[in-house]
This record gives C-alpha cells, sequence and structure tokens, in this order.
C-alpha cells in the first residue's frame, strides 16, 4: 500500500491518498486537482514532485488487550 499528502505540494491541504499502486494515486490526485484546486492540466513537473512524495502507507495497528 501507498499513501500521498496532497498537503506536502498544497499547504493546508488535508487530503491524503492510499491505492496499492503509484498509478492508482497518480489517477486519483489528478481528479482531485481538477476538482479542488481548480487545475485544468496538471503539469509534468508537479507529477513528478507527486511521484517523489508518494510512500509507504503507515501500517494501523489494533490492539485488542482486554
Amino acid at each position: 500500500m501507498k499513501q500521498f499528502s496532497c498537503g506536502d505540494v498544497v499547504p493546508g491541504c488535508s487530503a491524503v491518498f492510499r491505492a496499492s499502486s503509484e498509478e492508482q494515486i497518480l489517477g486519483a490526485v489528478a481528479e482531485h486537482a481538477r476538482r479542488d484546486h481548480g487545475m485544468d492540466s496538471i503539469p509534468a513537473a508537479l507529477v513528478s514532485q507527486v511521484r517523489s512524495l508518494i510512500r509507504p502507507a503507515a501500517v494501523e495497528v489494533t490492539s485488542s488487550l482486554a
């Protein structure tokens, strides 16, 4: 699982994307950029920046200690 936080590129944006592949994240981020940030096109430099900031998603651990 991979993760990208939009706030790493757009300060103040709290959108976080998690998916099994980089391509899935890039697709979701592109749609988010169009819908929520008003971008009609996504510059190649921005795609490169997003790619460089995709990280392995943190594993959430739950505990059932009684």
